[in-house]
């Protein structure tokens, strides 16, 4: 199954900036890049080994990235989808994703059971 996260961020470099400086602050949070990056703006390394241990293909995009149909699904960001046919549904919402407490593990084997 194809799966594609969207980040609440933009892929710029001045998105990146800012979504930085708003995590120092307490005023930006995205669930999706606790999971995958914490503080580490190259990828955390717990994100990477599950990865490398789970058969899930993930592809992930700032919301700047993501396409109108795949940004027309979501109900809030961060958001994962899966291909449906020709379209897109929401595999987990925001809140599923906030469910995994930061764990990229959790977030794997959600995927996985779909």
């Amino acid at each position: 199954m194809e799966f594609v996260g969207i980040y609440d961020a933009d892929g710029t470099l001045m998105g990146e900036l800012r979504y930085a400086l708003g995590k120092l602050t307490g005023r930006a949070k995205c669930a999706l890049c606790d999971i995958t990056h914490g503080w580490n703006p190259t990828g955390s390394r717990q994100w990477k080994q599950a990865c490398d241990a789970s058969a899930v293909e993930l592809d992930l995009v700032h919301r700047d990235e993501a396409t109108p149909a795949q940004l027309a699904t979501v109900t809030a960001l961060p958001s994962i989808l899966s291909r449906d046919g020709d379209g897109w549904r929401e595999a987990m919402t925001s809140t599923e994703i906030a469910d995994c407490d930061g764990s990229p593990e959790a977030l794997l084997e959600y995927l996985a059971q779909l």
